[in-house]
């Protein structure tokens, strides 16, 4: 094998610290471009959030970095990054796709308080009472069912589990979400004991547990179960595909019903306050939630809105809206019910606290 030359071995030896100083050149301008932008962690549908985002960065002239989080895990995942990353924040802004989550970091003392223009619109119900985060665009929780195999009863809605087989009946699994809040509100209402009694009478009787909201909206659209509980969104996608079926509010032990709403909060240590407070105020605005309204989804406006502008679907919905419950009284219910929800399913106890590992 042919020895290289000195000429050779110098321009090998260049050409490794040209790439080098590439690189470290690369590295540095990632770092600035990061240390520039706004950094937000969004729990809700990219479909649905990317415009609303990319319009907020083209408006204010800000550099958005994003990060979306999976189908499964969307909102405590983000959480628990947040969570884990205490000691070093990497978020700003947290566009969480429900309550609980951001309740639960609010209580670890990762949240910074703003009270803007959004936090003011806001109803009482859909806000922290301190200025932690604020809630817009809303969900509600329904029974969602196939009016070729069952007719709606008023027990599908109001009894936490009614009694009978419940073999057709499906559930998503209540770690994660809307399905996690529903029953931190039962922990809140019926007492520990009670609704962990009820949930395991359910579960011997047949009830289906599936991955998510999604897959009981399938089951339900094709037949393979006559109903079951879900949120509005996923109810419209299947009526919108034209399958046979449809909804109802679900109801509390005290007969409230459950708006779920999107939040938005500011993770303490950010060093980009004003784009934060930006941000903050542009996604509980009333345009942004006309947008949501107008949406597939159909979210709920919860501040004021010209009602002119909302889809009939979503003024149905906005008169549920205000008999729900106040997610933010549900705060001392979602730790616990969270560790017992994970240990119940087979799953360590979840870490709470910053900076758990």
């Amino acid at each position: 094998m042919r020895s290289r030359s000195k000429g050779e071995r110098a321009f090998v030896r260049g050409l490794v610290v040209c790439l080098l100083l590439l690189g470290l050149g690369f590295g540095l301008w990632q770092k600035d471009r990061r240390d520039d932008a706004l950094v937000v962690y969004c729990a809700h549908d990219r479909q649905f959030a990317e415009p609303i985002l990319d319009e907020f960065a083209s408006r204010m002239g800000v550099s958005l970095i994003v990060q979306y989080d999976t189908e499964s895990t969307k909102s405590l995942g983000l959480v628990k990054r947040i969570l884990l990353e205490a000691g070093d924040p990497q978020c700003d802004v947290l566009w969480n796709n429900e309550a609980s989550g951001t309740i639960l970091l609010r209580s670890a003392g990762l949240l910074e308080p703003y009270r803007g223009k959004g936090y003011q619109r806001a109803p009482p119900h859909a806000r922290d009472p301190d200025g932690f985060w604020v809630g817009f665009g809303g969900r509600m929780r329904v029974v969602i069912y196939n009016t070729e195999r069952t007719k709606f009863d008023e027990a599908m809605a109001r009894e936490v589990f009614p009694p009978g087989d419940l073999s057709r009946v499906a559930i998503a699994k209540p770690l994660y979400g809307t399905t996690f809040t529903h029953y931190a509100a039962l922990w809140h209402h019926l007492g520990a004991e009670q609704l962990k009694r009820r949930h395991r009478d359910a579960v011997s009787r047949g009830l289906k547990i599936v991955p998510g909201n999604a897959t009981v909206k399938d089951l339900v659209a094709r037949g393979a179960c006559d109903w079951g509980w879900t949120d509005t969104d996923d109810a419209f996608v299947a009526k919108d595909a034209g399958y046979p079926v449809a909804m109802e509010p679900v109801r509390l032990p005290d007969g409230k019903t459950l708006c779920i709403p999107n939040t938005v909060c500011i993770i303490r240590g950010t060093r980009k306050r004003e784009a934060a407070e930006a941000l903050v105020d542009f996604l509980a605005s009333a345009e942004v939630e006309a947008k949501l309204a107008q949406s597939a989804a159909r979210q709920i406006p919860l501040g004021p809105v010209d009602e002119s502008r909302l889809p009939p679907d979503v003024r149905r919905l906005k008169a549920w809206a205000e008999e729900s419950a106040d997610v933010a009284s549900l705060a001392e219910s979602y730790g616990p019910c969270l560790k017992w929800l994970n240990a119940e399913f087979g799953l360590p106890a979840p870490e709470l606290s910053a900076g758990a590992h």
